[in-house]
């Protein structure tokens, strides 16, 4: 075995981010995911960046899926859809609240092809609440859960996250719900529908200030954390603990060849960030970092792309893997993130649009060389 969802199969009706890496990760630990893209394939294969004439953000998501091309605007296409869903564990959809309903494909109605089936809806606010019927993207819960106002506060202006964080938090909410109704599956023999949203999950990163204003009436608990320059370069170092604020007072100490006022019992990370900020300012990022991190404080580099890129640990952990696509030729893609030692899980290559189409019509649902035909005919696949 060698993903722990080996056996586990998944029929996917998701696009942009959030859904999508969903499927990826249950791909990742072993799962097989049936992609459903419409006839051509989905747009997002011509999202940008493009390598080659390759959407990486297509890659990333959808590496290791079996891509399937069907036209579920037409009745035969709703008829093979449901014959899927009778083969299936999970259904995984991220359209706005209502739409499966619509297609005659909610809960219930999948409950009536295969009664312990699990779905999971992944939308911008959920599928009950006043936004609702709302339409959004990462950067709404970004704006919507104080973040962006949070990550500003250093500049004075809000600022959002450079990558679609929201959606990403998202993703691993309706997997972490996936196993967790797998696993009650397991126990009761029945399925359940997961609601996960971007509103939700963005109001998790942004937790603590939002109890503690609610406790208190007051704004605080975290704020924008910003970097200190070096000489050549940027630095974070976080020494909130005692003892880290200790070693970090020690070692300002000794550059300065004279005691901080009231000493490391005095010493307030976030009331001296002048004092750090000389400090840093008078040496080296290496300096720094090899200083702070044999003295226990958490200190590193702020990098860019490239040098994260070169980095040996993540190449190490195959964190990054070179592959080969059909269209790109050789690409790189992030690898599988969570390591089991029992069932590693995987990565497999991006899917060309309706790849196994035929596969799953004749070996999964009977489908004869003639109904294929015909089917492609009419181009329902």
């Amino acid at each position: 075995m060698v993903g722990c969802l080996d056996g586990i199969r998944v029929l996917e009706l998701a696009r942009y981010q959030a859904g999508p890496r969903a499927g990826m990760t249950m791909s990742d630990l072993g799962a097989e995911v049936i992609k459903i893209e419409s006839v051509g394939g989905e747009f997002a294969r011509n999202q940008p960046p493009l390598v080659n004439g390759q959407s990486i953000y297509f890659s990333v998501y959808n590496r290791g899926k079996k891509s399937m091309c069907l036209n579920m605007r037409s009745e035969e296409g709703m008829s093979i859809f449901r014959d899927l869903v009778k083969t299936a564990d999970i259904v995984l959809e991220n359209f706005r609240p209502g739409t499966m309903a619509k297609m005659g494909l909610d809960y219930d109605a999948l409950c009536e092809l295969k009664p312990d089936i699990i779905m999971i809806s992944a939308s911008a606010f959920g599928q009950y609440g006043p936004y609702r019927d709302r339409p959004g993207f990462d950067g709404i819960g970004q704006a919507l859960s104080g973040l962006m106002t949070l990550n500003g506060k250093p500049v004075g202006r809000p600022v959002g996250v450079a990558f679609s964080l929201v959606d990403r938090i998202t993703a691993l909410h309706a997997t972490i719900g996936a196993l967790g109704a797998l696993r009650h599956r397991d126990r009761t023999g029945e399925g359940q529908l997961i609601d996960v949203c971007l509103m939700d999950s963005a109001l998790t990163m942004v937790e603590i200030p939002t109890s503690y204003y609610l406790s208190t009436g007051e704004e605080g608990g975290e704020g924008g954390r910003g970097g200190y320059q070096a000489k050549d370069g940027w630095v974070i170092v976080t020494a909130n603990p005692p003892h880290m604020a200790k070693a970090l007072v020690e070692v300002i100490e000794e550059w300065r060849g004279e005691p901080l006022p009231g000493g490391a019992e005095a010493f307030r990370y976030n009331d001296n960030s002048t004092v750090i900020s000389d400090w840093c300012a008078a040496h080296t990022v290496d300096e720094i970092c090899d200083v702070l991190n044999e003295r226990g404080v958490v200190a590193a580099p702020v990098r860019s792309t490239p040098q994260v890129a070169e980095d040996p640990h993540l190449w190490e952990r195959e964190m990054l893997i070179k592959t080969e696509d059909p269209i790109a030729g050789e690409v790189y893609l992030p690898g599988v993130p969570i390591k089991l030692s029992k069932t590693p899980g995987k990565i497999g290559p991006v899917p060309m649009p309706g790849q196994h189409t035929d596969e799953i019509l004749g070996d999964l649902l009977g489908y004869d060389e003639a109904r294929i035909k015909e089917l492609r005919a009419g181009e329902v696949v």
